[in-house]
């Protein structure tokens, strides 16, 4: 199956569109193969494209002069970012980068731009995708502020479910304490006491290179009150 065949199960918005628009989203959309580690996007560059990934988690940094890098946000399977630097025509105001090996869809921004003026669900869909995308950037500058870093991890993972942001993703997700700590902003080690004190308290199971899901609203509001 070509990857391109799996755009009505990876991008929700797909289906929303009209049979002659999702031809052209198809024959417009290029998909990349990116390693464990590689950039996609760096900061700087003028956007081009609507990001999508296929399969894969990349991650949603920004970094200083002295190398200190904070990870943003991390988008799994599923997701779709960059549509506010499109929408303002700008440079990328952040780094995106691969988490592990990736399947990367670019929608140009001459597509995305014509899906807007052709498509009212679309823009329905986009309004809503954006109004998430804000509460869940204030939603983190309050924990990452004040919260404990089993909060942290609790929190980042309730993300990762999104299920506006991130729509048909099952209660299981493929990844490693490691990524988690990238994510959370932790360290491995660290990440790891989370997950067995979030385990021990019922809200998930840790697999081997994964995470079960058991109670997505406890993680959502986890620390809300236990505050450092």
């Amino acid at each position: 199956m070509h990857v391109l065949d799996a755009l009505p199960e990876r991008a929700a918005w797909f289906g929303l569109l009209t049979p002659d628009l999702q031809e052209r989203v198809r024959r417009d959309t290029l998909v990349t193969v990116y390693e464990a580690g590689a950039i996609i996007e760096r900061k700087g560059e003028r956007a081009s494209a609507w990001l999508g990934v296929m399969s894969g988690l990349i991650k949603v940094s920004v970094g200083n002069p002295d190398g200190k890098i904070a990870s943003l946000t991390g988008v799994p399977a599923g997701g779709w970012i960059g549509e506010g630097s499109l929408l303002k025509d700008e440079e990328r105001k952040y780094d995106v980068v691969a988490l592990r090996a990736s399947q990367v869809a670019r929608l140009p921004a001459r597509t995305f731009n014509d899906l807007l003026d052709q498509s009212i669900a679309f823009n329905r869909y986009l309004l809503h995708q954006l109004n998430e995308r804000v509460a869940q950037f204030i939603g983190k500058a309050e924990y990452d502020r004040l919260s404990t870093p089993d909060a942290r991890v609790a929190r980042c993972l309730a993300e990762l479910f999104n299920p506006l942001l991130y729509p048909g993703k099952g209660p299981r997700l493929d990844i490693t304490q490691e990524e988690i700590g990238y994510l959370a902003r932790v360290s491995r080690q660290r990440a790891n006491q989370a997950l067995r004190q979030l385990e021990n308290e019922g809200l998930l199971l840790i697999e081997y290179g994964a995470v079960q899901v058991l109670d997505l609203d406890a993680l959502k509001h986890y620390g809300d009150i236990q505050i450092a």
